[in-house]
């Protein structure tokens, strides 16, 4: 006969239900949950990622297949809070990114805090191999930031340096982006509040690095099985404790995770 030790008798559980105090979309209050810490001196990271309840990162190939109302104000949110969104060549492509959009009310908050209007998006490259007449170049108010390696940055500031800001992101190895020079180069033009949005493969790689400061995690009420990949997918292994900053939830039954990292 298994016995297990009653491990529960230990730990404190806190119901979380609908019987908690409802913030309006609109409410000023629902941005306190997401601003980032002050005086920052350096990046700090925070990724915004969704999963299916069965841990799936995406639904028909795509992570806003998973999105409703509640996730894609989430997501305009924490962009509008962000200096710069982060993101893998591989999630501009199949999510056909176009520069951020900003609303007036947002541009005059972020001008109070000392932000430019609208966050560049910074796109991790190893190839540089971007089209020029994509949307993520022809559709923006921001020349996005190109960080390539030090072996693509010729070809790619010869193709894309009139539509972009190419950026030499190597570090030791001349053929791949090192992630901490990549931030090092964003912190050196002031954009501290990094916001990644993916794809699996960065976070991977973020988390792997030791450079990741908090998960934002959507859970969507969604089943996709298959074999969709997880919100994290590299060869790296590694084991990060992080601690709970919130919760919240919509009517439609998404979660709203935010997990910082324990220090």
């Amino acid at each position: 006969m298994l016995f297990m030790a009653d491990t529960a008798a230990g730990v404190q559980f806190t119901v979380l239900g609908p019987d908690g105090s409802a913030i309006d979309g609109a409410d000023g209050r629902l941005s306190d949950f997401y601003t980032y810490p002050e005086g920052l001196q350096q990046c700090w990271v925070r990724a915004n990622m969704i999963a299916s309840l069965d841990g799936g990162a995406t639904s028909d190939g795509k992570a806003g297949g998973l999105a409703g109302p509640g996730d894609r104000s989430m997501f305009a949110l924490m962009r509008h809070a962000a200096d710069v969104i982060l993101v893998g060549a591989a999630t501009v492509r199949v999510e056909n990114y176009s520069g951020a959009q900003v609303p007036l009310a947002q541009r005059s908050a972020r001008q109070q805090r000392g932000q430019a209007e609208v966050p560049p998006i910074a796109v991790v490259t190893r190839s540089g191999n971007l089209d020029p007449d994509a949307l993520f170049f022809t559709r923006t108010e921001v020349p996005p930031l190109i960080l390539t390696s030090a072996d693509s940055f010729d070809d790619a500031k010869q193709r894309l340096g009139a539509v972009s800001e190419v950026l030499n992101a190597s570090g030791p190895q001349s053929d791949s982006v090192d992630n901490a020079t990549a931030l090092q180069l964003l912190a050196e033009r002031g954009l501290f509040r990094v916001l990644a949005e993916g794809g699996p493969l960065l976070l991977s790689q973020l988390i792997s690095d030791d450079l990741l400061d908090e998960l934002c995690l959507t859970v969507a009420p969604i089943l996709v099985g298959g074999q969709g990949r997880r919100i994290a997918a590299g060869a790296g292994e590694v084991h990060s404790t992080m601690r709970a900053a919130h919760l919240l939830s919509d009517g439609e039954g998404y979660l709203y995770t935010r997990y910082v990292r324990a220090r």
